[in-house]
């Protein structure tokens, strides 16, 4: 089951609430970071709407923020782009070609008309300052965001605002060394009269204990008094992070050349991808009798947590319950032998975790609940075989 904690969305989203008003600016919803909408009336006094990755996002924080919506896709259709023109107040275009073959319909719509749409265009800084190249946005052939180079002598009429997304999991002084490439780039476009709002897009790391808040505060106020434009955030894992749990059962446990296994009730690949995708290993904590002192970020009343090391001498290898022979979370070590029954507490699942997850090899899909401050549990969906028969039908 997932569990996502309402007490812990609403104090990052305090944090979040504190850092817009100080700085001046707009913090958004990353939906694809997190989309649980019956969530949404918690926290959605603090933040100013939602940002999407195309229509479908989109028409869910239509329907359930019910605030400013913020759609960027790297690749729009026709019959999308002209549904989006009636709800979102902002659309961004990845590149010339998709706004030259949409500028038209969209320039006709009577909300561009009269101002209530807005379009932008999300720029490449070419200013790597991630780890992972898989993940840079701004490596050499990137798909996402047009270069300078690219955008040199560009008729950009229809145009209003300039998008970057360049960090993942990031402080402030990442975005600091990314403005300086902005403003290289792109600064005498911000200058113009024709730009009025800059989307620095998501990766801030806002809700972290040790990240920068002050210095975010500065960086925005300083681009709204440089540029005279609204700047916008929009966060994802800031939102979600450390608020929700995906708790597994041990299924069966049995030893292989050496190795100890433990089988699970959910799936790497199936019900947290992110696993295998990204180079994340997650924390996971024993349901037990005696505990290490440190908690997941849902804690169950009655019930003990033991954290899972890297070494020690029970050490087992995580698996799921479906026939892919790479469906495996890693290796940890516990202070005991486990037991089938056993439950197994996977920290830090809400974020981009649950927005990911299949029916694949018709796993038994997780149920989804919400944690209310007071503690009580409200299981939101249970999963069936229906759900798994017509996905595909």
């Amino acid at each position: 089951m997932f569990i996502v904690s309402i007490a812990a969305l609403k104090k990052n989203t305090a944090i979040l609430r504190e850092v817009k008003e100080a700085a001046g600016c707009h913090l958004v919803l990353a939906l694809k970071g997190f989309s649980c909408w019956k969530a949404f009336p918690y926290f959605r006094d603090d933040l100013d709407g939602c940002c999407a990755s195309g229509l479908w996002e989109a028409q869910l924080a239509r329907d359930y923020f019910q605030k400013h919506v913020i759609t960027y896709s790297p690749a729009y259709d026709g019959a999308d782009v002209e549904k989006l023109c009636e709800f979102t107040d902002h659309l961004d275009f990845n590149s010339l070609t998709q706004w030259f073959r949409f500028r038209e319909m969209v320039m006709a719509h009577p909300r561009f008309k009269s101002g209530e749409l807005l379009c932008g265009l999300r720029v490449n800084p070419e200013c790597s300052t991630g780890e992972t190249a898989l993940y840079d946005p701004c490596v050499a052939g990137s798909r996402l965001g047009i270069t300078a180079e690219q955008l040199a002598g560009a008729d950009l009429t229809g145009l209003s605002g300039l998008h970057f997304h360049t960090l993942c999991e990031q402080n402030s002084d990442d975005l600091e060394k990314t403005l300086l490439a902005v403003e290289e780039k792109f600064g005498h476009l911000l200058r113009s009269s024709q730009f009025t709002y800059l989307n620095m897009g998501g990766g801030h790391w806002i809700t972290k204990p040790f990240y920068d808040r002050q210095r975010l505060v500065r960086l925005v106020r300083e681009a709204q008094e440089k540029y005279g434009v609204e700047v916008w955030l929009e966060p994802g894992e800031a939102v979600a992070i450390h608020t929700g749990v995906l708790r597994a059962e041990v299924m069966d446990v049995f030893e292989s050349a050496g190795h100890r296994l433990a089988i699970l009730s959910i799936s790497a690949t199936g019900h947290m991808p992110d696993v295998m995708e990204m180079p994340y290993r997650p924390d996971v904590f024993l349901v037990d009798s005696a505990h290490s002192g440190e908690r997941p970020a849902v804690m169950l009343e009655g019930e003990n947590y033991h954290r899972a090391g890297e070494r020690g001498e029970w050490t087992y290898r995580l698996g799921g319950p479906t026939c892919l022979a790479g469906d495996v979370v890693g290796d940890f070590s516990f202070h005991r032998e486990l037991k089938i029954g056993d439950i197994l507490v996977f920290d830090d699942m809400a974020h981009y975790t649950m927005v990911k997850t299949t029916t694949f090899n018709g796993v038994k899909h997780p149920a989804i609940a919400l944690q209310h401050e007071d503690g009580k549990i409200e299981v939101l969906r249970e999963f069936s075989y229906a759900d798994f028969r017509d996905r595909l039908s």
